[in-house]
Formats: C-alpha cells, sequence, structure tokens
C-alpha cells in the first residue's frame, strides 16, 4: 500500500528566459506544499429540487510551498524575474564605537569605505537617541556624510560610547537583486517538481522508497511571504498558479500504485 509521510521535496525551475545562470532551484529546508485542485460545477435542474445533471466548469490549480531556506536566486528567478548580481546591501546594526576625546570629534565606521545610508545613533549607556543635523553644535547630535561614511559630534560628547547603524554596499559577496518598477503584464514563468520518496513500511520495517511524483509545466506565482516571529524561525511562503501551456499538456503525476 503506497502511503506518504513527510514534507517531500520541491524545484522550481524558470522558464521565461534561458540562458546562464537560469536553472532549477530547489526550495530548502521544506516545511510543507500543498496543490490544490478545484473546478466549477454547472448544476442542470428542471422543476424538481435536485439537478438532473451536473458538468464541470473551469479548473483552477493553486499550490503553496513553506520552507526554511534563504535562497536569494531561488526569488529572483520564479517570483521577481529578475536577474541577480555579486554583492548584498548590507547593515551593520548597532556598532559600538567612541566619540574621539578631542577635535574634530569624528567617526569613520568600520565600512566607510562602502557606505550607503545611515540608521541612527544611540548612547551605548542609556540607549537614548541622537538628533542627526547639519551641523552637531550640542550633545546628543551627529552630522554624517553620506560619501565618506564620516559621523561627526559635538565636544559636550567626548568619550562618549555610542552605537552607530548604517547600510553599506559589500561588492564582494552574496547575491544582490535589485527590485526595478517592471511594466504590467511582466509574469515571469518556471515549472515546479514536487517529490515524495517515503511511505512508511509495516509495523517494524521502518520506510520505503515508494515515490509519488508531480509536474507542473508552467506555473505563476502571486505571493511571496516573509515573515519574522520572537524566538521561532523565519518560514517563507510561495503562493502559485499552474495553467495549461501550448501544448496542453498541464503536467503529470505518478504513483507506484
Amino acid at each position: 500500500m503506497q502511503l506518504g509521510f513527510g514534507s517531500g521535496a520541491l524545484w522550481g525551475e524558470r522558464t521565461d528566459k534561458a540562458g546562464s545562470g537560469i536553472g532549477p532551484q530547489q526550495f530548502g529546508v521544506l516545511q510543507d506544499v500543498q496543490i490544490d485542485w478545484d473546478y466549477t460545477t454547472k448544476p442542470l435542474w428542471g422543476q424538481l429540487q435536485f439537478p438532473v445533471a451536473i458538468a464541470r466548469g473551469q479548473g483552477k490549480i493553486t499550490g503553496k510551498a513553506r520552507f526554511a531556506r534563504i535562497l536569494g536566486s531561488l526569488y529572483s528567478d520564479i517570483y521577481w524575474g529578475l536577474d541577480t548580481a555579486v554583492g548584498q546591501f548590507a547593515v551593520s546594526e548597532l556598532e559600538p564605537t567612541t566619540v574621539p576625546a578631542v577635535s574634530t570629534y569624528t567617526i569613520t565606521v568600520t565600512n566607510a569605505a562602502h557606505f550607503n545610508d545611515d540608521l541612527g545613533v544611540y548612547y551605548a549607556a542609556t540607549g537614548l537617541p541622537f538628533t542627526r543635523v547639519t551641523t552637531a553644535t550640542t550633545a546628543g547630535q551627529y552630522a554624517v556624510n553620506p560619501t565618506t561614511g564620516v559621523y561627526t559630534f559635538s565636544s559636550a560628547d567626548a568619550n562618549a560610547p555610542v552605537l552607530i547603524s548604517y547600510t553599506w554596499n559589500n561588492t564582494t559577496t552574496g547575491k544582490l537583486i535589485t527590485l526595478t518598477n517592471q511594466y504590467t503584464g511582466t509574469t515571469p514563468t518556471f515549472k515546479a517538481t514536487f517529490y515524495q520518496p517515503i511511505t512508511p513500511g509495516t509495523p517494524g520495517a521502518g520506510g520505503d522508497v515508494v515515490p509519488t511524483a508531480l509536474r507542473l509545466n508552467v506555473c505563476v506565482s502571486s505571493k511571496l511571504t516573509m515573515p519574522t516571529k520572537v524566538d521561532d524561525w523565519q518560514i517563507y511562503e510561495l503562493d502559485f498558479e499552474a495553467y495549461a501551456p501550448a501544448s496542453g499538456i498541464i503536467g503529470y503525476f505518478s504513483t507506484v500504485e
């Protein structure tokens, strides 16, 4: 008897574009997949209470996948339909440092050479925020040069331990997706392949490799959810729909029995 157990595996491969760097991407640390097949039905009534016939109307295939691995190339390929570049939009959060004791009371942050944007300054001792101004003249004020990544403070804050947050451009590692405002109707497509290899065996026999497989040839993703939660894992969620290509072959469903 064929049964299924566990989340299985899921791959997505972009189909509206070919070339170097375009290939299958696996949904990592998959939590669950749900595929729904829905048809409308059209009952035919006469003068009595119950229909004399029912016919199927339009059909719809929708899917939802929840997964934990954060993979930029997967999102760029099958959701945004954009290319990736080497690099990261990086964040330095609450970088600890101290205002110098002497003029010019300036701090050059660690990643100043690739500085992008300021995210604020706080007193390390109290957690109170500084106020950003053009020229720092009193305690609790700072100015920042966005070109050089140099922060300037008032002499009143000499020797004060501070925490600085900012963004910077990492140009050497990671994947960077530049999110652009594309034309309405721009629709990346992908083929989805689901595989469930395990069915529980008879008592004491463990699991057997008795696979179930599903291929949907043309899919479009409608929603990508990026949730966070205190004291829990970040589980991403991707919603998608499938439709029939010109060949009329929506896909394949394979079982052992």
